[in-house]
């Protein structure tokens, strides 16, 4: 995490390097869990996809350079034999490559062309440029050789098995442009140098992390590389995705999925407010006739056979209190309809008849895909889902009344408390919360974090149920944060996904609802525990419980957002900052839905 004036440094293994609104990285990570020895272009349209190797060669053999590589925000250096190659973005959808002693090999990521697979070789003989088409993105992709450089071209309109190359040279120095683009484009032109370029590029991430990170300078030693982590992910508005995104990841988990979303939206709010605004609208954007969010949406694809928990007035309350300005009467009654529609679903679709409760149908609803709660069955009704949709119907019922809506504000009231008390008569046994089948009425436990969530409804709970899921919470609290099955369970797995490993949003709804409960030592230790982590094992998907590792995919943004959404507070709490409603950021109340 050493920071140049560049910015933070970091391991292409894994983090890639990319720019804020490029739909495309370079990366060794080219699949699922798969590395490969050479850098690729990895684009993220229609899907993940390697589309071009970049293999550095030495000018005098050919041979390949084993290059050893320095990446910062805006800068990825390749060096090797006293040869050096550069890479920046000149744009978006631009790399700019210059190179000195060394020559560059760029070809297919797949090395075969089929009628529906691989990359194909020609030269434009428009502009002179070399093009490769990919099948996989729908893309092309201009190579235009600028001052200095030549081009050794092998297999051009070749098919089939015939090697396509295109090697980048030329002495004292060489530079070259690959463009990722639709069908056609004007001839390339530019009005700036290579380095004037870097440091644009420089100033874009410096600009982007500046406010960002400025409040919690000297606390958090990671939020360069977090804010990194979110500005290197985020895309333009292109395919389904309507707004500028911050993708989970430009790793294989390249989606905004519906509630992942929130946390990235709530650690923009304060630096970045319409950007934030954007992150929490995007899936509300896909929002069914029966008012249901989709479970992700990216590029080419928005996926409806599942659903995600319903956190979202939750977030809505914390991003209201977070952002510099008063949500415009216009967006707070979009808001407010878009709230209500996606609650009507829970209400009307998820609840069986005669049920107050409504229900999951699978784990991967829960957004705990494999969580032990779901093993006794998947079709469930889940304390956390009631304690979600309580706060989501108390957060409706404030934002009624705000625009005069009074008699709606009154139902969602009522309806709030109608789940509540359900949720402590139906599914509280005196010592812990259950799931229950709505087909047989089948109680079950678990020794899942996921059946301590309700701690989330802070100071709405009995002060004796409380107290017993902040005593569950503490047991699964280990060195390095909250395990989400008890390390003790026999179900427990390192490398579990939720059977196990600590992951962010877990911990940041938990220790919310904690420090809105009053339980705020304990709210700090939760708190402590993974912004230490994340210092350590950088912005993973998600960490083993007990030896800290990260795990999964190791660029994940609501990782990185939720630390600087920790810090954040922290610095604030330290500080006494008041939020913009005024309330002082030590009040454990702060984030209450009226």
């Amino acid at each position: 995490m050493t920071d140049s004036h560049h910015g933070p440094a970091f391991d292409l293994e894994e983090i890639p390097f990319s720019c804020s609104g490029s739909w495309f990285n370079l990366s060794p990570v080219t699949a699922l869990h798969t590395r490969s020895r050479d850098l690729h272009l990895v684009s993220h349209k229609n899907g993940m996809h390697p589309v071009l190797r970049l293999v550095p060669r030495i000018p005098d053999t050919g041979d390949r350079a084993d290059a050893s590589r320095h990446a910062v925000p805006g800068l990825l250096v390749l060096e090797a034999d006293g040869g050096r190659i550069e890479i920046t973005y000149e744009n978006p959808d631009t790399l700019r490559l210059r190179g000195t002693g060394l020559n560059l090999a760029v070809t297919p990521a797949d090395d075969r062309l089929t009628p529906f697979t691989g990359s194909y070789l020609y030269q434009d003989p428009v502009d002179g440029s070399y093009q490769f088409s990919s099948y996989e993105t729908g893309r092309r992709y201009r190579i235009t050789l600028l001052q200095g450089a030549a081009a050794d071209v092998t297999g051009a309109e070749g098919l089939a098995d015939t090697p396509r190359r295109i090697t980048l040279a030329g002495t004292p120095v060489w530079e070259a442009v690959l463009e990722e683009m639709d069908s056609a484009r004007l001839p390339f032109t530019t009005d700036s140098d290579f380095t004037a370029r870097a440091d644009r590029a420089r100033r874009g991430f410096r600009d982007f992390s500046g406010e960002l990170t400025a409040p919690v300078a000297g606390s958090a030693p990671a939020a360069g590389l977090a804010a990194y982590v979110l500005w290197s992910a985020t895309v333009r508005p292109q395919g389904y995705l309507r707004r500028p995104a911050v993708l989970m990841s430009k790793h294989w988990m390249d989606k905004v999925w519906s509630w992942d979303h929130c946390f990235n939206a709530l650690a923009l709010a304060r630096a970045a407010p319409e950007l934030a605004w954007d992150q929490y609208q995007l899936t509300f954007d896909h929002q069914d006739e029966t008012g249901a969010l989709p479970d992700s949406v990216t590029h080419s694809e928005v996926l409806y056979n599942f659903v995600k928990p319903p956190i979202h007035g939750w977030a809505l309350r914390r991003l209201r209190e977070r952002l510099p300005e008063p949500l415009t009467a216009d967006r707070l009654e979009a808001a407010y309809g878009r709230l209500k529609r996606w609650t009507g679903f829970w209400l009307d679709s998820r609840r069986a008849p005669g049920q107050v409760l409504p229900h999951y149908q699978h784990g991967n609803d829960s957004g705990w895909d494999n969580a032990t709660v779901f093993d006794p069955g998947r079709v469930l009704i889940t304390a956390d889902l009631a304690a979600f949709l309580v706060l989501q119907l108390r957060e409706l019922s404030g934002m009624a009344a705000e625009l005069g809506h009074v008699r709606e504000a009154d139902g969602h009231a009522a309806t709030a408390t109608a789940v509540l008390d359900a949720l402590l008569e139906q599914l509280w046994d005196g010592e812990r919360f259950l799931a229950r089948s709505p087909h047989t009425g089948r109680t079950s436990s678990s020794r899942s974090l996921l059946d301590l969530m309700p701690v989330v409804l802070g100071d709405l709970l009995p002060g004796d149920v409380s107290a017993r899921l902040a005593e569950g919470v503490a047991a699964h609290l280990t060195e390095h944060g909250l395990a989400t099955e008890h390390p003790d369970s026999p179900h427990y797995e390192a490398d579990g996904y939720w059977r196990g490993p600590v992951w962010a949003p877990s911990t940041v709804l938990i220790e919310d609802g904690l420090r809105r409960a009053g339980h705020t030592d304990l709210a700090d230790t939760v708190s402590s525990r993974f912004r230490r982590l994340c210092e350590r094992s950088g912005f993973a998907e998600n960490f083993d419980a007990l030896t800290g590792e990260g795990l999964r995919d190791r660029a994940y943004t609501w990782t990185a957002g939720s630390y600087l959404l920790l810090a954040d507070d922290h610095a604030r709490r330290t500080t006494g900052r008041p939020d913009r409603a005024g309330h002082p950021a030590t009040d454990p109340t702060s984030a209450r839905t009226p």
